[in-house]
């Protein structure tokens, strides 16, 4: 008995390494945008396409890999997907331009999409205990906590001293430890209930309407908004989301289940959560770019400033989860989008004047913010659909969480060239150089060209804080009107 004590203990540890690489992938990766920009010579929103296209890919592929899992056996997919990841990054690491970088994070983020499924599936099966179950379950969320701590002690240091690319390559190391563990210590298991029709039209059309909707935000500014391919983008972004939906709604085992959609609170969740995200996304992708192009800060320094945000959430979280069944979820979940939105504004006093601490402070409000409410909205999900839907409900809702963060990279960064241009425009028109050598007129341009930039930033937090606001009144409209027990003392194990 000891033995078997001590293996689930092993297999959670291992499943662990697997979780933090991934987060602190997306951690990292953030970190060295900048020095990638210098390197391939790209824009912001260009830049953006790391990103958005790494989690465009793990959206749509998660509900893909959870389902192979239960058919086919979930360590294999665990395994696959492990090792498909770090031939990933091999390649990201010898990336040589922005469009062989997006078909590497893809190919990452495909793999990626693997660990969460699987991993929790792995430890559902091997604890069967419901309060040890739980216990394990909180351990290995703070796998995601831990990689945001880490990853920029790690990910700094290795851009500084040998570049961006050894933030991919160093997953070669901690991966073949990981599968070295997997294959030692996980055993093989399936579902008892096989999926026999998996939704594979369904995943396609939903991915193609996400991609084709995110690129045509992506590129309207540079291309024009009503220009033929951006409008081509966004129609035909819509036809595949009615061909899913026609798919989705008559399959036996759909992707999305759209009755959860007829439950006021399910869809008020989770356009607040969507929100949230879009704005978190969007932001977190800004101020490295901000922090090491304005402020001077290299990345070992830029990610620094994130370490006390990951000791935030670990505070907050638990101050959230003793909420629950105290207040009203609508109250907390509105009370911490509010914490986001005044977090966000906080941002609007930044300049080239600033210092490490006028970034860290937001952040860690942010963070706190968004802490304090993450087990209530995820209880709100299971607490309005049936017992034996929440997993496809919180599934949706990870769904969610994962485009809407796309959408906020993509919109940001738009909007981010978009306030630049007016800025120009705007500050040009008021500016008076009354010497115009070649060497004055073109410091004054460089001037006002950074006065433009710095306002940018300011009208982009400004934004995010107002859609916080709506966020947060819309998150008074979230009625519970069940608990998620079917019978009387069941337990509900939320992710927090």
């Amino acid at each position: 008995m000891a033995e078997n004590n001590r293996n689930r203990w092993l297999i959670l540890l291992t499943v662990m390494v697997g979780t933090f690489l991934g987060a602190m992938d997306q951690t990292v990766v953030n970190l060295a945008v900048p020095k990638i920009m210098l390197d391939f010579n790209i824009l912001t929103a260009d830049a953006a396409w790391i990103a958005t296209a790494y989690i465009l890919a793990n959206a749509v592929f998660v509900p893909v890999w959870g389902k192979l899992g239960d058919t086919i056996g979930r360590k294999k997919v665990y395994l696959w997907g492990f090792s498909i990841f770090i031939v990933g990054s091999i390649l990201a690491g010898f990336a040589w331009d922005l469009g062989s970088m997006i078909i590497f994070r893809i190919i990452q983020a495909i793999a990626s999409s693997a660990d969460y499924p699987t991993a929790m599936a792995i430890i559902a099966v091997n604890f069967s205990n419901g309060k040890e179950r739980a216990q394990a379950l909180g351990i290995w969320s703070s796998a995601f906590a831990l990689a945001i701590v880490f990853g920029p002690l790690i990910g700094g240091p290795l851009i500084d001293i040998f570049g961006w690319r050894s933030v991919f390559l160093i997953n070669l190391p901690i991966g073949l430890i990981g599968i070295a563990m997997a294959l030692t210590f996980i055993p093989e298991s399936v579902s008892n209930k096989k999926s026999v029709s998996f939704d594979w039209y369904g995943a396609l059309t939903l991915g193609t309407s996400l991609a084709l909707l995110v690129f045509g935000l992506d590129r309207g500014y540079d291309w024009g908004w009503t220009s033929l391919p951006i409008v081509l983008c966004f129609a035909g972004s819509g036809l595949f989301m009615y061909i899913f939906y026609l798919i989705d709604s008559r399959h036996p085992e759909p992707i999305i289940d759209f009755s959860f959609f007829r439950i006021p609170a399910f869809v008020f969740t989770l356009v607040n959560n969507f929100l949230i995200f879009m704005c978190l996304m969007g932001g977190m992708f800004l101020i490295p770019i901000f922090d090491q192009t304005f402020l001077g800060l290299t990345a070992t320094e830029t990610g620094l400033q994130f370490v006390p945000m990951a000791f935030a959430i670990m505070l907050a979280a638990p101050i959230g989860a003793g909420l629950v069944g105290k207040l009203q979820p609508r109250y907390v979940i509105a009370m911490s989008t509010l914490v986001t939105g005044i977090a966000l504004f906080l941002f609007v006093g930044l300049d080239v004047r600033s210092s490490s601490l006028d970034v860290i402070i937001p952040l860690v409000v942010m963070m706190f913010g968004m802490g304090f409410g993450m087990s209530q909205r995820t209880g709100v999900i299971a607490a309005v659909v049936p017992n034996d839907e929440i997993g496809s409900a919180s599934a949706v809702l990870a769904l969610v969480r994962n485009v809407s963060g796309a959408f906020g990279i993509a919109i940001f960064a738009t909007l981010l060239n978009m306030s630049i241009e007016d800025n120009m425009l705007a500050i040009s028109a008021h500016s008076v150089v009354n010497v115009h050598t070649p060497a004055v007129m073109q410091q004054a341009t460089t001037l006002m060209y950074l006065d433009a930039q710095v306002l940018a930033y300011h009208t982009i937090f400004i934004i995010g804080s107002l859609v916080m606001i709506l966020a947060a009144v819309l998150a008074l409209l979230i009625d519970v009107k069940k608990t998620g027990k079917g019978e009387e003392g069941k337990e509900v194990v939320l992710e927090i």
